[in-house]
């Protein structure tokens, strides 16, 4: 006996889960009943809350019984004499499932090893501050809420489609926490045409999974010329117009002053 597992991937592809699971359940109905059954993984990643289908499936071609064994809610999908197809629900921790039949009097198990991971749901991009000067520096975080494992998750910032950097995140852990990147640049003109974006990318294919993929909402940053120096202001102005206000004093004083005093 042996089990093969499908998992609803959290973005489908175009043809959707029942396309998929009737596309599977037809390799298996097609199959000669001399061929040995499909071994899936041993070990998959489902998401938190998830469903994922479990196929157990017999050495022989007249087995007495196929159960599975799990302390999850499931549900029999299909069945024909060499295999059976279930559902199981709401998978919240890690879980261990039994795949056995009984095969010519003896009985076959495998256990079946699922590792819940909390994808990434959400990437939130924030520009700190929204509206710069050109030459002033700014802040670009993103922040990823809630994931688990950290291992094999990528966050990459962009400018349109510059990668602007890109973080790779290490650790073990199961339990949720945000992922967090932190970008400082000094903000240039050609700054304020671009969306600015993050990307967060979880790759789980080394430990049974699949790829989750999530991007923030664009951002767009409001750059600004410059304000002119007040202090500098006062000095230009003083160099300026001290001079103009001696030449009206002595221009005054010839022509006005002078001629009337005489």
């Amino acid at each position: 006996m042996f089990p093969v597992s499908l998992r609803m991937p959290l973005e489908m592809a175009p043809y959707g889960v029942w396309g998929m699971l009737a596309a599977f359940l037809s390799l298996l109905c097609c199959r000669g009943s001399g061929e040995k059954a499909f071994e899936g993984p041993e070990r998959l990643m489902v998401g938190s809350g998830e469903f994922q289908f479990i196929n157990c499936t017999a050495g022989c071609t007249d087995p007495k019984r196929i159960v599975l064994e799990t302390a999850l809610n499931k549900t029999l999908l299909e069945k024909q004499a060499q295999w059976k197809l279930f559902k199981v629900y709401n998978v919240s921790k890690d879980e261990e499932l039994l795949c056995s039949s009984t095969c010519g009097g003896k009985q076959e198990t495998k256990v079946f090893h699922i590792t819940v991971f909390y994808p990434p749901k959400q990437v939130l991009l924030t520009l700190s501050p929204t509206s710069v000067a050109v030459g002033t520096l700014f802040t670009i975080e993103c922040r990823v809420p809630a994931v688990a494992p950290l291992e094999g998750l990528t966050v990459t910032l962009l400018r349109g489609t510059d990668i602007l950097c890109n973080q790779t995140f290490v650790g073990t852990t199961h339990s949720p926490q945000d992922a967090v990147v932190t970008h400082n640049t000094t903000a240039h003109r050609e700054h304020g045409l671009y969306n600015f974006s993050c990307e967060a990318l979880m790759d789980l294919r080394s430990r049974g999974g699949g790829l989750v993929h999530r991007v923030s909402d664009p951002q767009r940053l409001e750059v600004k010329e410059p304000e002119p120096n007040n202090q500098m202001v006062t000095i230009i102005t003083i160099v300026v117009v001290l001079p103009l206000l001696l030449v009206t004093f002595v221009l005054l004083y010839q022509y006005w002053w002078r001629p009337h005093h005489n």
